[in-house]
């Protein structure tokens, strides 16, 4: 009889990962230090590599999937998604600057440069990419857009086979040597002396997007109660059951079944409810986008980063697309989003390790927002399908 393998959750991994980097900081020699920063060396220029090649492979394959057969429902419905992840970044932007600052201490910025010093790597090698991030993103819009208005079926398969190959590196050597990696970057930060303040700031942040998601939905469920004109409040608690069953799976997927039910609860028509929240569960990621933004913005504080409106407007913009494309694997978004962070904010290997550390330490938190936030986008869309199909009076 073959023992089961017992498998920690991704975030048990990384909790157990820092736990030790912040305890094993005090004790360990310089020498295995510099082992750890050897191999998140080596990590580092992996990930860079992988990046374009998941924006080119993933975003090119969901928006020739969002394309293909487009009809009013599926314009309607992706954009309400589209609109609702925007939005909710820049409630996100509004909540962080305005509050933030209050609770971060800049001094206590990170100096990995420091670290690298003080602990170098035995050695380093040099994986370049074969693009930059932009032009892998201006690419995937290309040729997507190109596959969904003329069908081109062979470089679909082609590329949906890419997006199967980049998924599947992503889940089996990116995801399980993460935990690896964010190990030796507390590792440094604990030699370095600067664990206490990061450590603090992580707790606080954690706990402000938590309640910023709470607000979100709030907010979200208002609009539906207007357009609709029902009461907000009753919408939102039939919406519980799938809150809290996406903080048990961490899977909007997993949690669509739920999700569908009571999506009919709330009353809306079972051929709406069947196609807007499979369809949700893959391009809507509100909550993962307030919570990229705001951790984006928290690390800026925290690192003295300078940053403007313009510049994360532009960012949240193309956050919104990249959410569609985010594979359904723990922590996909956020390994999604990796390029634009790159690419449009500039964030460097141990920046995009702290935003990935944030990210998957409230996983739980921002899949309950996105699929609760489903059940507001099909409401809203259920209302205008109506309106669209009213029959006219003569």
């Amino acid at each position: 009889m073959k023992k089961k393998k017992i498998s920690l959750p991704l975030l048990v991994r990384i909790v157990i990962a820092i736990a030790l980097g912040v305890g094993l900081g005090f004790v360990l020699p310089a020498e295995v230090i510099r082992v750890f920063n050897t191999f998140n060396g080596l990590f580092d220029q992996l990930l860079k590599f992988l990046i374009p090649l998941i924006i080119l492979a993933l975003v090119t394959a969901a928006i020739a999937d969002v394309g293909r057969g487009a009809g009013k429902m599926l314009a309607v419905t992706a954009g309400m998604a589209y609109v609702a992840t925007v939005l909710s970044g820049l409630f996100s932007y509004m909540c962080s600057v305005n509050i933030f600052p209050f609770l971060i201490d800049g001094e206590a910025a990170v100096s990995s440069k420091a670290a690298e010093a003080m602990f170098p790597a035995y050695f380093n090698i040099d994986i370049p990419p074969v693009m930059p991030v932009m032009t892998a993103l201006v690419a995937s819009f290309l040729i997507g857009i190109g596959i969904a208005i003329f069908g081109g079926d062979v470089l679909k398969k082609g590329f949906t086979e890419l997006k199967d190959i980049v998924s599947h590196a992503i889940s089996k050597i990116i995801i399980p040597f993460l935990p690896v990696y964010i190990f030796g970057m507390f590792l440094n930060m604990t030699a370095e002396g600067e664990i206490g303040a990061v450590l603090s700031s992580f707790i606080q942040i954690i706990i402000v997007i938590f309640l910023m998601s709470v607000v979100l939905l709030l907010l979200q469920y208002a609009v539906a109660g207007i357009v609709t004109k029902r009461n907000p409040f009753k919408l939102l608690v039939k919406m519980l059951p799938a809150y809290f069953a996406a903080l048990g799976t961490s899977s909007s997927a997993a949690t669509i079944p739920v999700t569908l039910r009571q999506t009919l609860d709330n009353g809306v028509r079972q051929e709406i409810a069947g196609f807007t929240i499979p369809l949700c569960a893959t391009i809507h990621l509100s909550g993962s986008t307030l919570k990229i933004v705001a951790c984006a913005i928290a690390i800026m504080f925290m690192q003295n980063i300078p940053f403007d409106f313009s510049t994360l407007l532009g960012f949240i913009f193309m956050l919104g697309i990249t959410m569609v494309a985010a594979p359904g694997v723990p922590g996909g978004a956020i390994m999604a989003a990796l390029g634009v962070l790159d690419s449009i904010l500039g964030f460097s290997a141990e920046q995009q390790a702290m935003m990935i550390t944030l990210y998957i330490a409230m996983d739980s938190f921002g899949t309950a927002c996105n699929v609760t936030g489903d059940g507001a986008i099909a409401l809203i869309v259920d209302k205008i399908w109506t309106n669209l199909h009213r029959p006219s009076r003569n």
